[in-house]
């Protein structure tokens, strides 16, 4: 079992709904790969803080008493009557589970590459967010952070721009992206957080159309649960800008990053 098979699972498997060989096989991938076992873990974080943070409203009672009157069942109903009206709605809500199974089948096989890299940034930036100690090298400029990143990393991050008044660098820490290490930058505009990814993009499936200049690169644009996310690559290594900042200030940040100093 691989990483991305492996981490399909670990959400069933914190629920206790798997079976028992696929449990194994998962328990087994998790004992060996220090990767899924920090993606599981903060997966189980992230869950438990939106469980936290989210609203929970609570349905009008107007709405309670129209279902109600729809679905309830009078008295004065002869027992058959009951049954086969059961049986009718049983059956209605069975196909419309089958639709509705359809429908997500299909929603996930066309996912794009783009949507899928989007969701993974905005999962990560969600938990630099919510993480107790988001950074873990103070900025003093980027010839500080770059070097903290030395042994920590099994590549090194390729990133010039060291913040400036309008996107000022507050510092970085080292955390994963997919399956593998990333360097991570974390930069303000006014009080938004907005964070780099800089990973090895070897083995990812990157977009091919739908291409826009960020800076001397090529890359996308998606939106993901409220968050702008800016994707591209340079050469070996990959990197994803993701905020909830409007796209403009994004794509502002993304090309000073991508565009490489004349200095």
């Amino acid at each position: 079992m691989d990483c991305s098979e492996a981490r399909t699972y670990l959400l069933d498997r914190r629920r206790g709904t798997l079976a028992a060989d696929v449990r194994a096989e998962v328990e087994a991938h998790l004992a060996g790969c220090a990767a899924c076992r920090h993606e599981d873990a903060a997966d189980a974080q992230l869950s438990v803080l939106l469980e936290q943070r989210l609203p929970r409203p609570r349905a009008p009672a107007s709405l309670q008493r129209a279902l109600e009157e729809r679905w309830g069942e009078p008295a004065t109903r002869a027992p058959q009557v009951r049954r086969w009206a059961r049986v009718g709605r049983t059956l209605t809500a069975m196909a419309a589970g089958a639709a509705l199974a359809l429908l997500v089948v299909f929603a996930w096989r066309g996912r794009s590459a783009d949507d899928t890299l989007a969701s993974e940034a905005v999962n990560d930036h969600l938990r630099v967010l919510y993480s107790d100690h988001p950074i873990e090298v103070e900025s003093g400029g980027i010839h500080r952070v770059k070097p903290w990143f030395e042994g920590r990393l099994d590549f090194a991050p390729v990133v010039e721009f060291g913040g400036d008044d309008d996107f000022p660098l507050e510092g970085g820490s080292v955390g994963y992206f997919i399956d593998r290490k990333a360097a991570t930058f974390v930069f303000k505009r006014r009080l938004h957080e907005i964070t780099l990814f800089v990973f090895r993009a070897e083995g990812l499936h990157w977009p091919v159309s739908g291409l826009r200049p960020i800076g001397a690169a090529q890359g996308t644009v998606a939106s993901s649960r409220g968050f702008h996310v800016a994707l591209w690559r340079q050469g070996d290594l990959g990197y994803a800008l993701v905020s909830d900042v409007n796209e403009a200030d994004l794509l502002a940040l993304g090309a000073k990053i991508a565009t490489p100093s004349k200095e």
